[in-house]
């Protein structure tokens, strides 16, 4: 294991957007095929091959978004409502655990993990009754979780400074770093499963493909 983290650049492969209707992105996720962002009051879904729009649901969505392999899973204010992406109806909903500062979501081990923004913490929670199982703490707010190999990594944006880092699951300590250009946010986060994690560009309404390093 790494002791001291390591800083590079982003390596920025392919930007997408905006969409119509999707001029803020708040959460990012991938459903193997399309990627899927939370705009307010809607979801949409991308072609990440061709960059069409291809699906757009009408749903609440202030913060994360997520995918079980399949069901998307969205923050809405101080909930989380679990959706069938063929139709956008809400199926259950189970209590946010930062009760309305929550910021990204991701499903790994059977588990949703869910960003609580300003405390800087990752919560591990129970997608049956929202029941917090761990929490991981983090020293830069939290704006979009996600799992990959094994990888936790997670999104932050203070000011004008954004980055996506890879943090020990066990005590939060950073060990890689990439830094976004200046002025570019990270509002949402997932992995294609492979090497590329989609980061959502907040009000910008687009979405970045940035590669992920290999060891």
């Amino acid at each position: 294991m790494k002791n001291v983290s390591e800083s590079r650049p982003a390596e920025i492969v392919r930007e997408y957007g905006p969409f119509p209707g999707g001029e803020k992105v708040n959460g990012v996720t991938h459903d193997g095929e399309r990627v899927w962002f939370s705009a307010g009051e809607r979801l949409i879904a991308f072609d990440p091959n061709s960059g069409a729009a291809t699906r757009s649901l009408a749903c609440a969505g202030h913060a994360g978004t997520a995918f079980d392999g399949r069901h998307l899973w969205q923050i809405a204010e101080a909930r989380i409502d679990k959706i069938d992406p063929d139709n956008g109806k809400v199926l259950a909903t189970i209590p946010a655990p930062g009760k309305g500062g929550d910021s990204g979501l991701a499903w790994a081990e059977g588990s949703l993990w869910v960003g609580e923004y300003r405390a800087r913490r990752i919560h591990q929670i129970d997608p049956a009754d929202g029941r917090v199982i761990r929490t991981i703490e983090t020293n830069r707010f939290v704006t979009g979780v996600t799992w990959v190999d094994g990888q936790l990594w997670h999104g932050t944006w203070e000011g004008d400074e954004s980055e996506i880092r890879r943090i020990d699951p066990k005590n939060g300590a950073v060990l890689e770093q990439l830094q976004m250009p200046a002025g570019t946010g990270v509002s949402g986060l997932e992995s294609d499963g492979a090497d590329l994690l989609y980061a959502g560009g907040g009000s910008s309404g687009k979405v970045r493909a940035v590669r992920r390093p290999r060891a």
